[in-house]
């Protein structure tokens, strides 16, 4: 079809752009032929109308279909042009995050300017033997494809690495060499690969520099040669160097650097080594102070420097030799600042004592003065004379920095030199790969000579690339059979002849060099004359007469003639360099050394860049060794023969390219500058590659890649058989133009844009079929709509009718119903107002009658008591009146009685004083006076009688007046009291008026009160509503509460949970690394022994002589040489000489065993003694306890001692054997003695007989205390045993009399009830003791057991720490100590977890039980030394008197004396199931047996571990037989052989898996049959008799354990290599579900794979190969738990290589893949199924897999989905589920990119999470693993020996 037909309406084309150099757009609307503008919509929504150009007419470009943008290979694209390279390289770059791109045969390498982790040893490991279009483009890729072809086509390699500064090449460069290094490995023990790259420090400190476009630029080119040997391992490498960038020593640009070894040197200047130096700051040097920018950031030059000496070190070269180049590269920098002053316009001199030059001087080992001279003079020789002549300032200045750039350039070659040397190997190079780090084309402001040279190298290597591109086009079509057309690519020969052929630019420039005065000027003009307007290619600048300008390959440059000639000639004054070869510094002359003896032939340098070559002899013998004659050659020159030199190098290999790009200038990490990016791809030749590619046919389609993409475009008539067919005829149906395609043997090849054609056609068949079907779904939808509609009407209607009928019967029941209510509600309302009124009315009246009462009760109160109160008023103003008028009478008598007294008186003292008075008066006196006396008497009497009345009176007065006292008294109280009630009543009437005052208040307050109450009540109602509800919400939040406590202590609970099971998890990751770790250490082991025997074969081969008496000892051998019973002590004292004795000398050691083992026995007999001693204490202390002053009635009890005279029986018997044993040693020992009393040995044996003795003395001791203690503890438990009536009733006959005495007192039923509740407490008493003694007696036989296993455990430990050297005892012991401490603290810390403080004095006492234990295992294993030297001693001394007696004895006598006299088997009854053999017949056994062994006839015919079993037979007997050389030779004879075995088979799955087997069958075995109790808890009694008798072979259990772990990791090694080649086909490529899976179109590399299909495996074929590993593992006996282990390694195997796979091929990320690997995955669990072996952990292992295949198929838009991503993934780190998603690549167009928003906000989800930065699984991982104990049901005995093996000459015993 023609390509106008593709412009079509929202057809997508590329338009130039100035900035973006392409801009996309899209058409509004069909091109049509003689349109002259295209109306285009651009992306950022602007129309635009694009005018073509009226000349050309061409349309612009097409833009590729989405699905083709990112792919891997450019050639893969539709559309091959420059805007489809440059946007796939930036979709992959930006997007993508891919540095790497094919180009056909070209790997396009961005610079990232950033760290990325796709360089690890995984990622070589993923790489390594995989066919290059198989994987994602990588730079190991390249290498290992060239590796492979150099295997493969036995042809040298070389690949070429170009770009411009700043590009990578180096460090791709180093990356290839890496590749190379890790995956051959070195053929020596040299490390050659580490020297290899340990030679980049060394030559980027003194060939790399700062620039303004790269750090770390280099400033040479560079070609390495790696070579090889025939087993394609690294033995050495040659590297050449070219261009080396010179004027960089003594100029530098603004913002640059010289070398970094200068500054590396001035930041170490204060090393006390470089004192001498006399270094300062890098400020100070005129050579490196220029650029102005003396650090780089984030570099340290000190640590640098330390980098660089490191490397020296490592390539051979010495201090010495280090300090002599630091010495000259110091000399440089000084050199730099030697100064010149003027003396006129033709002279200079230097001032005197000049300190750098002196410095220079001093460091160089040369004459100051001598140096002074000629670097301000220089020497002119004519044919006649000589003269010398001073140079100006300028010239003398010159002539110093050419001195400095020779110098560097002469260290540089020196440097080179040594480095190759370093590298060189002695062994025969078979093949090499070159690595070449060169410059890429250059254009600059201003191009010199540096750049000419650069742009002529890179034309060359162009041409060379040109033609190896055009070469591999020519043979495809070659190979594919299709009519071949010369493609017109560019040549650029016609460029290249300008610069080198005859007359060429080389040629006049080197003509001009020789000229007297030739200049710039005249070399341009001859140039303007010599080519201008005659050579297509040349041309002169408008506006200059200095420069000119070549049309190169990559874009045209104008070079300026200015400085070329100088530049050529590269002068360096002769006078100089013989100052330097005459000094005394030894080194420097070196560096001047003639030319056989120099580095290259390049050796003269230019100020610009020096070329230097590695040169083969023949081209440095016809060059003479004058000095006058050395610097001849021009630079041009020597450049151009050393390019020669290469590029015949180059053609004489198979050359892989990768071309760097510079995607900025500013080194921002993953930004893309279209322009910069659009001149680099043009530069570097790789848009030349896609011209190529696109001039003929560049895509290429298989039959059936073409048949299943376009499948779609068929009928089902037009499919046939034959896909071939097929495929013609469909094509010839859609593409009328024959030309566009043509057909091949195996592809379809299509012209340029013919896939982008169908494409289209597959795009609108799919899209024509999907508008049928979404029309026929739409249609099908809206009728099902419609009818749901509908039915869903008729449905509304009939409710709504119903609902309407319903509300209008509602209305008039509510009419009727309102009527009614509103009738009642009138009424009541009427009622209701009548009676408020009535009720009102009631009140007023109630109220005001009240009042009225009140009132009138008030007023007749107020009357009442107003009387009462005029009463007692009127009362007590009478009484008042009468009290005074009293009193004044009473006064007025008292005065009148007194005034009349008066008067008396004075008439009776006047009467007195008158004689006629006295004398009437005494006138009958005496009459008187007796008269008188009588009265007196009587009166006296009276007086008496009136006195006792008186006194009576007084009396009653006395007790009437108290008495009236009393009732005043009384009466006034009640006066008071009276006065008080008054008081009272007057305060109540009053208070009661306030009362009714208050109550008519209170009465007026209710009323409000009540109001307020009223008002009160409706807003408490409405509060408490309220409270109610805020009550319901906070019991809602106090549930939500609860509910929230509950689930956090749920959430508590299951963290707790998890932690827990995280820390077991940890713990068990714990240990299996710690499993791990041992496991690669014996695989490291193993790997090194194999290396010690390939080593130790290939000396034998070289030296070819052969050592009759060596024999290598096996390490397993040599680490159990004291493995066997009893004490390790003695192991240490047997040598050699006594092994090769006569079998009678073997006597000695026995006897010592024999005595270890009789001392071992009497340590046993009191160990059991003091156990026995406790146990009585502790019965006697219960004794007296329970004694309770009750009668001892001692009854014996038959069976109990019958079995204690059964056990002192044992016990006399074996002290009996051990006492005979005593006597025959002493026997055997006298008799050896008695030849000869004085011999030097007697004092020894006497030793020994005493010793004896004292153990024999010793023996019958203990074994009376042992019968003492036995008969005590008989009688002791018989005197405790409790009866259940003793605490109760005493004797029978008592409880006669008791019982008669009740019987008399009717009390025989009170007493026997109270009989029955003591007999019932008596019986709870004695149930509780029972069970507390139960309890007591469980926790001490619990602590007993544990005892027992701690104490075996104790012995363990002590029999590996004896097996050690001394000062490691202490050690190992400490470490078991602590280890069992640390778990203990563990346990306790959980116990104390709630009380830290009992936790804290725990860990005091622990702390102080942990020094205890220092300080006793100290003391112990002081102890143990000092036994250890008495032992030695004792074994030295018997041994010497054995030796000695041996010479005495006859030959006859050693025939007659028994070899074995203390060997006496201990059961007296013949043994069954062990197998004799004679020694001699132990190699026969084990070649019959093991070496020549076929596993298949064995698995097929005999029962399963059969040689193991008996192997095992045989050790069994030489156990029985108590030969410990026997078990030994036996034992490794065994395992020396199974090595053997597997190292000459060991790629034979069938023979790994059954030795597998058989080790672990006989390990279980040797623990099934060890006598220990753990082991024999699942054996028959018969089992239990066959156990081992003498030896204890733990340790060789051990070292059987190690064997088969090595066999494993074989097994795994055999099985990875046996299922690798069928993964990736079978997982990933095989298209299980036919016609899911879509098929895009592949590039040129997935057509050149290095090696050929063998065959295409599915995933039936991996299920085929498991099922076969399955059936072999079976048949051999292999245990279940092993095979669980093996399959689980398998799976993981399969899921790491599927997984890295998928991470490193962006083709296998699409939706449709993600289906693939999930069926294929489901088949792999449904085989796991299949075979019971789900809970093997084999699919957790796959765990990866899957959710990788999940991730392919999820949705990848929302936040959501980035959420159930980031949740689902957890087996995933965050780099892998990034790359999936930076891989994921839609198959069709129908499906949706990532987007970079999404990859970023799962990078943000996922940034907290903490996993591995590693990209790739690691497949080479093996678990570590664990061999349960597995017991064999199957008796020994009943094993019959098949005829078959061979094995005659074994007897059953």
């Amino acid at each position: 079809m023609a390509a106008s037909e593709l412009y079509t309406k929202f057809a997508r084309v590329w338009i130039p752009d100035p900035e973006e150099v392409w801009k996309s757009a899209e058409l509004l609307k069909d091109y049509k032929p003689g349109d002259k503008v295209l109306l285009l919509h651009l992306e950022e929504g602007k129309d635009l109308e694009y005018r073509l150009d009226p000349k050309t007419k061409e349309l612009p470009h097409l833009r590729n279909p989405d699905i083709l943008v990112g792919e891997n290979d450019l050639t893969a694209l539709s559309y091959l042009h420059e805007p489809a390279v440059l946007h796939n390289l930036r979709v992959r770059f930006i997007d993508s995050k891919l540095i790497y791109t094919y180009c056909g045969i070209v790997l396009v390498a961005i610079n990232p300017y950033e760290q990325l982790p796709i360089y690890g040893e995984d990622i070589i490991n993923a790489y390594s033997g995989q066919n290059m279009g198989d994987m994602d483009p990588h730079i190991f890729a390249v290498a290992e494809e060239a590796y492979k072809q150099m295997a493969r086509d036995e042809r040298n390699q070389s690949i070429i690495v170009s770009g411009e500064s700043g590009a990578g090449k180096t460090v791709s460069a180093k990356y290839a060499m890496r590749y190379f290094a890790t995956v051959s490995g070195s053929a020596s023990e040299a490390n050659v690969e580490e020297k290899v790259l340990a030679s980049n420090p060394i030559m980027e400190s003194i060939g790399n520099a700062k620039t303004t476009r790269n750090d770390n630029s280099s400033r040479f080119g560079k070609y390495i040669e790696i070579g090889f040997d025939k087993r394609y391992r690294i033995i050495g490498a040659n590297m050449r160097t070219y261009l080396l960038e010179k004027s960089r020593v003594v100029f530098q640009a603004e913002e640059e650097r010289n070398y970094h070894i200068f500054y590396q040197l001035c930041a170490s200047a204060n090393l006390p080594e470089f004192k001498m130096l006399r270094l300062g700051n890098a400020n100070n040097f005129h050579y490196t102070k220029q650029g102005g920018s003396p650090v780089i950031e984030g570099v340290d030059d000190t640590k640098e420097m330390a980098h660089t000496r490191q490397a020296c070190t490592l390539l051979g070269i010495s201090e010495s030799y280090q300090m002599g180049i630091f010495r000259i590269l110091a000399g440089i920098l000084h050199l730099g600042n030697v100064a010149f002053t003027s003396r006129d316009s033709d002279s200079c001199t230097i001032p005197p004592k000049h300190e750098p030059l002196s410095i220079f001087c001093d460091l160089m080992g040369v004459d100051y003065e001598e140096m002074c001279h000629w670097l301000c003079h220089r020497k002119l020789a004519t044919t006649t004379e000589t003269y010398i002549k001073p140079i100006s300032k300028l010239q003398a200045t010159n002539a110093r920095d050419a001195l400095a750039k020779h110098i560097y350039a002469k260290l540089f070659n020196w440097i080179v030199d040594h480095v190759n040397q370093a590298l060189h190997s002695a062994v025969k190079q078979h093949s090499f790969i070159g690595v070449l780090d060169i410059y890429g084309f250059e254009t600059f402001e201003i191009n010199s000579f540096e750049q000419f040279c650069i742009n002529y190298a890179n034309e060359k290597l162009q041409q060379q690339f040109n033609m190896h591109v055009f070469k591999l086009e020519q043979e495809e079509y070659m190979k594919e059979q299709i009519p071949w057309t010369l493609i017109d690519f560019y040549d650029n020969q016609p460029c290249i002849n300008l610069i080198e052929s005859k007359l060429g630019i080389l040629d006049l420039l080197d003509e001009e060099c020789k000229m007297p005065k030739g200049t710039d000027d005249t070399w341009a003009q001859k140039l303007y004359n010599t080519h201008l307007n005659k050579c297509a290619l040349f041309e002169k600048p408008r506006l200059s007469n200095k420069a000119f300008i070549i049309q190169h390959f990559a874009d045209k440059v104008e070079y300026q003639c200015e400085g070329f000639l100088e530049k050529n000639k590269d002068t360096v004054f002769e006078e100089q360099i013989k100052v330097l070869k005459s000094s005394k510094f030894k080194m420097l002359p070196e560096l001047f050394q003639d030319d056989e003896k120099a580095i290259s032939p390049t050796s003269a340098t230019s100020s610009g860049r020096t070329p230097l070559t590695r040169t083969p002899a023949k081209l440095t013998k016809g060059r003479p060794g004058q000095t006058a004659k050395e610097h001849k050659k021009t630079v041009g020159h020597q450049f151009r023969n050393s390019l020669h030199l290469l590029m015949e190098t180059l053609n004489a290999t198979t050359p892989h390219y990768v071309r760097c790009i510079k995607p900025n200038d500013f080194k921002f990490p993953f930004t893309f500058d279209e322009k910069r990016a659009v001149q680099q791809l043009r530069a570097c030749g790789v848009l030349e590659t896609i011209r190529i590619s696109a001039a003929g046919f560049p895509s290429r389609w298989t039959y059936q890649e073409f048949f299943s993409r376009y499948r779609v475009l068929m009928k089902q008539k037009d499919v046939l058989s034959d896909r071939k067919q097929t495929c013609k005829n469909v094509l010839e149906k859609l593409i009328a133009d024959k030309d566009k395609y043509q057909f091949g043997k195996t592809k379809i090849f299509f012209r340029a844009g013919q896939v982008a054609y169908l494409e289209k056609l597959r795009a609108d068949k799919l899209r024509a079929a999907c508008i049928r079907i979404q029309k026929t779904i739409r249609g099908w939808l809206l009728r099902k709509k419609y009818l749901r509609m509908r039915k869903a009407a008729i449905i509304v209607q009939r409710y709504v009718r119903g609902y309407q009928a319903r509300c209008y019967a509602k209305f008039l029941r509510r009419t009727k119903a309102a009527t009614i209510i509103q009738k009642y509600w009138r009424m009541y309302i009427v009622r209701r107002r009548y009676k408020i009124k009535r009720m009102a009315t009631i009140v007023l009246q109630s109220y005001l009658r009240g009042y009225l009462a009140r009132n009138r009760y008030r007023k007749m109160l107020r009357e009442h008591k107003a009387v009462i109160i005029q009463k007692w008023v009127r009362g007590w103003l009478a009484r008042t009146y009468y009290r005074r008028s009293m009193h004044a009478i009473i006064y007025l008598q008292c005065c009148f009685r007194r005034m009349m007294a008066k008067r008396e008186l004075k008439k009776l003292k006047i009467e007195a004083r008158s004689v006629e008075r006295y004398k009437k008066l005494h006138i009958g006196m005496e009459n008187k006076i007796m008269q008188l006396q009588r009265k007196v008497d009587e009166q006296n009497k009276d007086y008496k009688c009136l006195m006792e009345k008186l006194t009576n009176l007084e009396g009653i007065y006395t007790s009437e007046t108290e008495k009236l006292r009393s009732d005043l008294e009384r009466l006034q109280l009640s006066e008071e009291e009276a006065k008080i009630a008054t008081g009272r009543v007057l305060s109540l009437q009053e208070e009661i008026a306030k009362l009714r005052k208050d109550l008519e208040q209170t009465q007026s307050e209710k009323k409000s009160i009540e109001e307020r109450a009223d008002r009160y009540k409706q807003e408490t109602e409405q509060l408490v509503s309220n409270l109610k509800e805020e009550n319901t919400l906070l019991k809602q939040e106090k549930e939500a509460l609860n509910h929230l406590i509950v689930e956090q202590a749920k959430e508590m609970t299951e963290t707790m949970e998890k932690k827990l099971v995280e820390e077991t998890k940890q713990l068990e990751l714990d240990l299996n690394d710690e499993r791990l770790r041992y496991q690669n250490l014996l695989n490291e082991f193993s790997r090194l022994e194999e290396r010690y025997d390939d080593l130790k074969e290939e000396m034998t081969l070289m030296v070819n002589v052969p050592k009759p008496g060596h024999k290598r000892t096996d390490s397993t051998h040599s680490s159990n040489e004291s493995e066997y019973t009893f004490s390790s002590e003695i192991a240490e004292t047997e040598d050699m000489p006594l092994r090769t004795e006569e079998p009678s000398e073997k006597k000695v050691p026995l006897d010592m065993s024999l005595f270890l083992k009789l001392q071992k026995r009497v340590t046993e007999l009191e160990q059991e003694k003091q156990v026995m001693q406790d146990e009585l204490d502790r019965k006697e202390e219960q004794v007296l306890r329970s004694k309770a002053k009750e009668e001892e009635r001692p009854q014996i009890r038959g069976a109990e001692l019958e079995y204690e005279s059964l056990k002192r029986q044992e016990l006399e018997s074996e002290n009996k054997k051990l006492k005979n044993e005593l006597n025959e040693l002493r026997k055997a020992l006298s008799e050896k003695s008695a030849p000869e009393v004085t011999a030097p040995g007697a004092p020894a044996y006497r030793v020994l007989m005493e010793q004896l003795t004292s153990v024999s003395e010793e023996l019958d001791v203990r074994k009376e205390e042992v019968l003492i203690l036995r008969s005590q503890l008989v009688s002791q438990k018989e005197a405790i045993q409790p009866k259940d009536d003793k605490n109760t009733m005493t004797d029978s006959s008592i409880l006669l009399e008791d019982v008669q005495k009740m019987k008399d007192k009717g009390e025989i039923a009170q007493a026997y009830i109270g009989l029955k509740e003591t007999n019932r407490l008596l019986e709870s008493q004695l149930q509780s003791q029972k069970r507390s003694h139960e309890n007591e007696a469980e926790a001490l036989r619990g602590e007993i057991q544990s005892l027992k296993e701690e104490n075996n455990r104790q012995q363990q430990l002590l029999a590996q720490n004896l097996q050690l050297p001394p000062e490691a005892r202490i050690e190992a012991s400490l470490q078991h100590e602590i280890t069992r401490l640390t778990n203990e603290n563990l346990y306790f810390e959980e116990l104390y977890a709630d009380d830290p403080k009992k936790y804290q004095s725990y860990r005091i006492s622990l702390y102080k039980r942990m020094i205890d234990l220092m300080e006793q295992l100290e003391k112990q294993d002081k102890t143990v030394r000092k036994l250890k030297k008495q032992l030695k001693v004792f074994a030295k001394k018997i041994g010497e008197l054995e030796v000695g007696q041996m010479e005495n004895i006859s030959p006859g006598q050693i025939i007659d004396e028994p070899i074995r006299p203390v060997n006496i088997p201990r059961k007296e009854k013949d043994f069954q199931g062990m197998l004799e053999y004679k020694k001699e017949d132990e190699q026969k056994l084990v070649k019959n047996l093991i070496l020549e062994l076929k596993p298949r006839g064995v698995a097929v015919n005999l029962i399963p571990g059969l040689p193991a079993y008996i192997l095992f037979m045989c050790v069994r007997h030489a156990d029985y037989l108590n030969d410990d050389q026997k078990v030994r030779s036996l034992l490794t004879s065994t395992i020396n052989s199974i090595k053997k075995v597997l190292k000459k088979r060991g790629d034979d799955f069938e023979t790994v898996s059954f030795w597998l087997s058989n080790t672990c069958r006989f390990l279980h075995c040797l623990k099934q049959y060890s006598g220990e109790e753990g082991f024999m808890k699942h054996n028959t009694s018969r089992q239990n008799e066959h156990c081992l008798t003498n030896f204890d072979l733990a340790e060789y259990r051990q070292v059987l354990s190690d064997l088969a772990i090595q066999i494993y990791q074989q097994l795994v090694r055999v099985l990875e290599n046996i299922l690798q080649p069928m993964i990736v086909s079978g997982m990933l490529e095989h298209e299980t579900i036919q016609g899911v899976s879509g098929v895009k179109p592949t590039g040129l590399r997935k057509r050149t794979s290095s090696i050929a299909d063998e065959g295409t495996y599915t995933l039936d074929s991996i299920l085929r190969q498991l099922n076969s590993f399955h059936s072999v593992m079976c048949q051999h006996g292999m245990d279940p738990e092993l095979i669980k282990q093996v399959v689980k390694q398998m799976f993981y195997i399969v899921g790491a290589i599927t997984l890295n796979n998928l991470l490193l091929r962006k083709d296998m990320c699409s939706w449709s893949k993600g289906m693939q690997i999930r069926y294929n995955v489901s088949q792999l669990e449904e085989w796991l199924r299949d075979k019971n072996l789900m809970n093997s952990g084999a699919k957790e292992t796959l765990e990866p897999l899957i959710q990788a295949a999940q991730l392919l198929q999820v949705k990848k838009k929302t936040d959501d989905d980035a959420e159930a991503i980031c949740s689902m993934c957890s087996a995933l780190t965050t780099a892998q589920i990034v790359k999936v998603l930076n891989l994921y690549t839609p198959v069709n167009e129908f499906e949706e990119r990532v987007s970079v928003s999404f990859i970023r906000t799962i990078q943000m989800r996922l940034r907290d999470r903490k996993d591995s930065p590693q990209l790739l699984m690691d497949a080479k991982h093996i678990f570590p693993v664990t061999f349960p104990f597995n017991p064999s049901s199957l008796a020994l005995e009943t094993i019959q020996i098949p005829a078959s093996l061979g094995l005659g000459f074994i007897s059953r015993v």
